[in-house]
């Protein structure tokens, strides 16, 4: 829902651009918690709470730290403005010119530039139906020309599941520090890595934090926003198709391979290529944006987001069972999957020949006007 309001609150020009770069804030999340916990989990403090029967200690306050944004998150979505776009949809005119006055105000706070637009005008077949009617409000998605594009974000989010591996990941960042360490067992590929027992430490603090680990994760968190940040510079140029093709098949085929390199700093750094294909949700996301008309995209987001989810909560399921008792097929299957998205994402349209189509219909309209002009 975030990122449709943010699509519809930016120039089109800006918005793969400012969609990306938010998901690249994103996807630095897991190192962020990963860089908190280092300080605040070896904190020695225990107080007993009797009223709620519990100790008040270091996981806890934690805890309460990854929460903390949550609250501020509510506080600016109060402050935060409709988007203009979709009141103008709606047939709230009045309304949109008081949104985009108060979007003036805020961008020109050291300007006194004043908002000079006096009217709107919707583009044409953006008007909406206004209905209370849930069922004709979803019908459209499930109906030509629609239907194509839903099915096919819905599988897209659907088979995105990086994000199982991800769960894993301060296990396995955990169990490759500690061979890493001792020197032995080098010649590991990645499931041997995690299907590796480590001897108890009896002289170690119970629930204690490996900081390398730590500091690992938040190296992958790191590595996932600039990698995405390069696709933001060249997106517009490649197009949003054609790197999701290019980047879920190179991050699939690197997931397949990962348990076919004897070495385990080698099968690391495939995993790590693996994990990179989780920058695609942002473009997902952008392409959804640009598919569904504004009446529908709130709506189709969290339709495919949604099928997302469910993939989710199922794939780290059954990647952890299969993990465990099958790890090898556990990779193949989830990474295949992954690389299938390349043959999925090609029936989308190549949205670098809707720009150049778009920027030759501008320029067409500039020269009928400039005839128009010199003909007056």
């Amino acid at each position: 829902m975030s990122m449709s309001l943010l699509s519809e609150s930016v120039p089109m020009a800006k918005r793969n651009l400012v969609v990306l770069l938010v998901s690249s804030i994103f996807l630095l999340s897991q190192g962020i918690m990963a860089a908190l916990a280092i300080p605040i989990i070896p904190l020695p403090f225990s107080f007993h709470l009797p009223a709620l029967g519990i100790y008040w200690n270091s996981w806890r306050t934690l805890l309460v730290v990854y929460s903390s944004p949550s609250i501020i998150t509510i506080i600016w979505l109060y402050f935060m403005q409709e988007s203009p776009k979709f009141m103008l949809v709606k047939g709230h005119e009045e309304e949109a010119l008081k949104i985009l006055r108060v979007i003036h105000r805020i961008n020109h706070f050291r300007s006194k530039e004043e908002f000079e637009v006096l009217g709107l005008q919707q583009e044409a077949g953006q008007e909406a139906a206004l209905t209370s009617s849930v069922k004709e409000q979803v019908a459209p998605l499930f109906k030509m020309p629609l239907l194509k594009y839903t099915i096919i974000m819905t599988a897209l989010f659907v088979i995105n599941q990086v994000g199982a591996f991800l769960v894993w990941l301060p296990t396995i960042a955990d169990q490759f520090v500690r061979i890493m360490q001792t020197g032995e067992n080098s010649d590991l590929n990645m499931c041997q890595i995690i299907n590796t027992e480590s001897p108890v430490d009896d002289s170690v603090t119970p629930c204690s934090l490996n900081e390398t680990s730590l500091l690992i994760v938040l190296g992958v968190g790191a590595m996932q926003s600039i990698f995405n940040f390069i696709i933001s510079i060249v997106v517009n140029q490649v197009g949003r198709r054609n790197i999701v093709m290019m980047v879920t098949a190179l991050c699939g085929v690197s997931g397949i391979l990962v348990n076919l390199i004897p070495s385990a700093l080698g099968s690391a750094v495939v995993f790590g290529v693996l994990t990179l294909g989780v920058v695609v949700v942002g473009l997902y996301t952008a392409i959804t944006v640009s598919l569904f008309p504004t009446q529908l995209r709130a709506l189709a987001i969290a339709l495919a987001m949604t099928g997302g989810r469910i993939g989710s909560f199922a794939s780290i399921q059954i990647l952890n069972l299969m993990l465990v008792n099958s790890c090898d097929a556990g990779f193949y299957l989830f990474s295949s999957l992954f690389a299938a998205s390349a043959i999925v994402a090609s029936f989308l349209p190549d949205d670098r020949r809707g720009k150049v189509a778009a920027l030759a219909k501008e320029e067409t309209h500039k020269n009928e006007l400039a005839i128009k002009t010199g003909n007056d």
